[in-house]
């Protein structure tokens, strides 16, 4: 079995990899952690005692975080300590965050996505494939997402622009960000010219298309060498 520990746990995201983690026998949940002076420090979900202490990870195979920045950062710098195999899909990072995970995944193996949906990773195929084909098109990417969430441009819609610009070696300059409601995540990526229009679209309907895919990660990256991995990796 594995040894789960799951940075976040009493989160959107957190709570539905702790709940379909205790129901996968490939699983054993060995640390559930919050930040300090969370309100559920001390409370038991799915049988783990939330804690904030960062060592409980020592008992883990692989942590997965889903967190804000600077936990995020701070589970890294705890990762780096006991060795531990980390999948992060925590957004809103910057390229001073991200090349600190890329420096610590010379020492760990780090799986890390904007994005841990197998469709959505499937749609970075296509989109492209669809920018290498449809050369001269004008693209515009639309991303919606729940009234809570923080960042903007998500980071699923900047890692399409970037898959975008690298094909063509264009910028795409029109992203438009929709903050509604409770929206799961809809990415929609449109390729325009004057005799057609092509239209690449991915809806999630529940939280859980993101945790099976963080366990589907976890699964993959524990027991790895180090370096730094994708789902793309992960879905081959």
């Amino acid at each position: 079995m594995i040894g789960l520990a799951v940075n976040g746990c009493c989160g959107r995201m957190g709570s539905r990899i702790m709940a379909l983690a205790q129901a996968d026998k490939e699983f054993r949940i060995v640390a559930g952690l919050e930040m300090k002076a969370h309100p559920r420090l001390g409370t038991v979900v799915n049988g783990i005692k939330v804690s904030d202490d960062l060592s409980a990870i020592e008992k883990a195979d692989v942590i997965i975080d889903f967190t804000a920045v600077q936990a995020t950062m701070n589970m890294l710098g705890a990762a780096l300590k006991y060795k531990k195999a980390l999948v992060i899909g925590t957004t809103g990072l910057n390229e001073q965050e991200i090349a600190a995970i890329e420096r610590a995944s010379r020492d760990i193996p780090i799986l890390f996505s904007p994005n841990m949906s197998v469709g959505v990773n499937l749609l970075f195929k296509l989109v492209n494939e669809a920018a290498a084909k449809l050369k001269g098109y004008k693209v515009r990417i639309k991303e919606a997402h729940h009234i809570h969430k923080k960042d903007a441009p998500s980071g699923t819609a900047k890692k399409i622009a970037q898959i975008i610009e690298s094909e063509t070696g264009s910028c795409v300059d029109d992203i438009e960000s929709v903050r509604e409601g409770e929206i799961i995540g809809d990415h929609e990526v449109t390729f325009e010219s004057d005799v057609d229009t092509v239209v690449l679209r991915h809806s999630a309907k529940t939280r859980d298309i993101f945790a099976k895919g963080s366990l589907q990660a976890a699964k993959w990256v524990a027991g790895r060498a180090c370096g730094l991995f994708t789902m793309q990796d992960v879905i081959g």
